[in-house]
C-alpha cells in the first residue's frame, strides 16, 4: 500500500492576506482528511511574503482543532534554527493536545537567508556534526533518559513521530544511521532522488521506532478536469518558483495562460527540469503520473503538494490525486 499525504506551505496569494492563508491551511487540512489524505504537513520558513507558515507550530495546533483524524506535523521543522529543547516544548505540546497524531520533520537548512538568521539570534554552526547532535538531543528530551539532565515539559514521554528530510545524500544517510523515516525533497530538488532513496535502503540500520525503511518523496500535482485547465494552475507555482530563483520572491501569482510557454525554450527547460517531479493535468494524466513516479521510486509515501491560486480550485485538485491514488492502489490488490 502506497499512502497519500499533503505538504502545505500555507501560501500567501496576491491580493490576499495572512489571515485568509491561514483559514485556508485550516479547510483544506479538513478536506484532505475527509477524501483520505494521511497526514498534513506543513514547513519552516522565514521572511518571505508568500509563505503564512513560519511560527510553524502554532499552525499546527489551528489546523488540529480542524481535523479530528489525520496525521499532522512538520515537514520541516529547520532544527538549526532552535534550541532542540524549544522544539521538544513545542511538539511534546502538540502531543499532548492531539494523541497519536503528530510528526516532526527535521531539516538542517536554515529555511531563510543569512539576515533573517541573524535576525532569529541564530549562530551559524559549520560542525557538520551539530544537526545530528542536535536530533540526538531532541530525540533523549522526548524518551526523558535523563541524558540531558533537564526534564522538558512538555515533551517528556511524548511520542510525535521523528523523521528526517532532505534534498541530499546526507539526510538519506542520517535517517539510515538512526533508524528514522526519511523524507525527500523531491517536489523542487528531484535531481538525488533515485540516488538518496537508494543509499537510504541499502544502509538502514532498524532501531526501536523502526524495524525497516520507510520513505516518503515529495511530488507536485496540479489536477483539473481538463489537461489545458491544469496546465493553466500550474502556472502559479511556476511563476512563484522562476520569481525565488531569480531573487525576487512574493506572494503567489494568480495563473497566466500561456506562461511557460512564454519563458521560450531556456527558462521551460529549468523548469521542467526543477518540477520533474510533478503531475499536471486530468484524472487521467495525474493518475498515469502518479502511477509512473511510484513505480520508478518505489516509495511507502507519496507527499503531494499542490499550490494553486484558487483555494477551491486547490480543494479539487488534491481531490482528484486522492482518488488517483486510491485507483492505483485497487489496481495493485
Amino acid at each position: 500500500m502506497t499512502r497519500y499525504s499533503l505538504l502545505d506551505l500555507v501560501p500567501v496569494i496576491e491580493g490576499g492576506t495572512v489571515a485568509q492563508a491561514l483559514a485556508n491551511a485550516a479547510d483544506l487540512a479538513a478536506h484532505a482528511e475527509a477524501v483520505g489524505f494521511h497526514r498534513y504537513w506543513t514547513a519552516e520558513h522565514h521572511g518571505m511574503a508568500g509563505i503564512a507558515s513560519a511560527a510553524t507550530a502554532v499552525v499546527l495546533a489551528h489546523v488540529g482543532h480542524a481535523t479530528k483524524t489525520i496525521r499532522i506535523g512538520a515537514g520541516g521543522i529547520m532544527l538549526p534554527n532552535h534550541a532542540p529543547l524549544t522544539i521538544a516544548e513545542q511538539f511534546g505540546t502538540l502531543d499532548a493536545l492531539f494523541p497519536g497524531r503528530i510528526d516532526l520533520g527535521l531539516g538542517r537548512a536554515p529555511g531563510s537567508d543569512q539576515r533573517v538568521a541573524r535576525a532569529m539570534r541564530r549562530t551559524l554552526d559549520s560542525d557538520p556534526n551539530a544537526f545530528p547532535r542536535d536530533v540526538m538531543e531532541l530525540q533523549s528530551y522526548f524518551a526523558d533518559d535523563g541524558q540531558t539532565g533537564i526534564v522538558a515539559t512538555p515533551g517528556a514521554g511524548a511520542r510525535p513521530q521523528m523523521w528526517i528530510l532532505g534534498s541530499s545524500l546526507y539526510g538519506a544517510q542520517l535517517a539510515a544511521a538512526l533508524g528514522l523515516p526519511y523524507a525527500f525533497a523531491s517536489h523542487f530538488a528531484p535531481d538525488a532522488l533515485d540516488d538518496a532513496l537508494a543509499i537510504y535502503r541499502r544502509d538502514f540500520r532498524p532501531s526501536a521506532v523502526l524495524d525497516k525503511p520507510y520513505a516518503m518523496a515529495g511530488f507536485n500535482v496540479f489536477a483539473a478536469d481538463t489537461d489545458e485547465e491544469a496546465e493553466l494552475l500550474a502556472s502559479s507555482q511556476q511563476q512563484a518558483f522562476v520569481a525565488l530563483r531569480t531573487g525576487r520572491p512574493g506572494k503567489l501569482p494568480p495563473p497566466v495562460p500561456g506562461y511557460r510557454e512564454s519563458l521560450g525554450v531556456q527558462g521551460s527547460a529549468i523548469l521542467g527540469s526543477v518540477l520533474s517531479c510533478s503531475a499536471i493535468g486530468s484524472p487521467q494524466t495525474v493518475e498515469r503520473q502518479l502511477a509512473a513516479f511510484v513505480e520508478r521510486t518505489k516509495v511507502d509515501e507519496v507527499m503531494v503538494v499542490s499550490a494553486i491560486f484558487d483555494h477551491e480550485a486547490r480543494k479539487h485538485s488534491i481531490g482528484i490525486a486522492a482518488r488517483a491514488m486510491d485507483a492505483l492502489e485497487t489496481v495493485a490488490a
